[in-house]
Formats: C-alpha cells, structure tokens, sequence
C-alpha cells in the first residue's frame, strides 16, 4: 500500500503522548489519499482542508518546537494563551478539523477491510464511505454540506480502483491490498484514538456546524 505506508507513524507511547513533529511529518504524507476517491467538488475541499490544518499546526510548532513538544502541549499552552477565544481558535481547532478528516478516512479503509459491503454491488464502496461519513463527519456539517455528500457517493471508484490507486497503479491481489490496510489501521489507529481522548479530556470537543 505504497500510498498509505511509504511514510511510517512513530508507536504511541505508554504515556499517550503524541509526539507533534513525528504526527505531522506522517500525517502530511495521507491528503493523497482523497484523490483516489474522485469526485473533486467534496474532496478537493477535504483534501485542502487537511493540508491546511496540517500547516497551521506546523506553524505552531516551528515557533518554539521544545515549547510544542507533544499535541497535547500545544492545547495546554493554547488554552492558556486563548482563554475564553479557546478552543475555537490557533492550532487547537485546526487539529480538530484535521482529526476528523483523518477519523473518516479510517473508519472507510477499517470498513473496507473488515469486508463490510452491499451484497449486490460488492465492487462498490458506498455502504463504506457512508458508515465513515456518518460517523466522523456527518453531526458537523451543515445542511448543504451532507446533500452534497450524499450526492456523492454515487461517484466514488470501484473498491478494486481505490485499491489500485492507494498502490499507485501497480497491479496487486487484493489480499495483499487489505493487508497493508490492516498494518496502516494499526499504526494510526491508537495515535487517533488518543487525540480523540484528549480533546475529550481537555474539554476541547466542538460541535458547530461548517
């Protein structure tokens, strides 16, 4: 899975920290990945949006990396920076935008792989990028945003081109496909999960709408 694996997420530690420069400089390698699912009026917008967040974390981080060490570094010193502007604002609401884009991106490969599908279109994935959307998106997006969404999962590839796509048109059996997937979820997966916990922690979970 040359796309998802060509740049490797460093273990979670016990302590659940997550190292900020080794997160981002995985993480920027994974916006490719809303090109392999066409339709660029919604996910152009996702994939610009991820990059963007990305860089304004890194922004963050570059003014004063021992300061920023870890994510949960930079929340803390941002909420004391921000006060009552905080969480809405800085590197704080840029990863919060940045881990839900990532959540739905492994919620559709984790459904993928478990072999979720519809019955009678199996080669399809819109029964997979509906759970994701559904899950890490769909409660913060507004009206016009879910329409255009639900629009558009009568665009997306086949399950055998997206794979195809994430090994960057090489030709691979699709066992071998989920394989790498699996190894992908499980790098990733707990790093998520505990920024995920984190936001929860902290208090730091906003539910507006885009």
């Amino acid at each position: 899975m040359a796309l998802l694996l060509e740049h490797e997420f460093k273990p979670l530690p016990a302590d659940k920290q997550v190292e900020t420069l080794p997160f981002l400089e995985a993480v920027a390698h994974l916006p490719p990945f809303f090109d392999c699912l066409g339709t660029p009026i919604v996910y152009s917008p996702v994939k610009a949006d991820l990059t963007g967040n990305i860089k304004k974390i890194r922004a963050v981080y570059d003014s004063n990396p021992a300061k920023f060490k870890t994510l949960q570094n930079i929340l803390e010193a941002e909420k004391e920076m921000h006060g009552s502007a905080w969480p809405k604002t800085g590197a704080t609401l840029a990863l919060m935008w940045l881990k839900r884009g990532l959540k739905f991106m492994l919620v559709l490969l984790q459904s993928i792989s478990d072999g979720e599908r519809d019955e009678e279109h199996p080669n399809l994935i819109r029964v997979n990028a509906m759970k994701a959307y559904e899950i890490a998106l769909k409660k913060y997006h507004g009206w016009v945003l879910q329409k255009l969404f639900m629009g558009s999962v009568y665009a997306l590839p086949y399950k055998s081109d997206l794979l195809k796509a994430l090994e960057k048109g090489k030709e691979v059996k699709e066992e071998e496909s989920i394989e790498k997937i699996h190894q992908f979820l499980s790098r990733v997966t707990p790093i998520l999960d505990a920024i995920y916990e984190m936001y929860t922690k902290m208090n730091a979970e906003l539910s507006y709408k885009a």
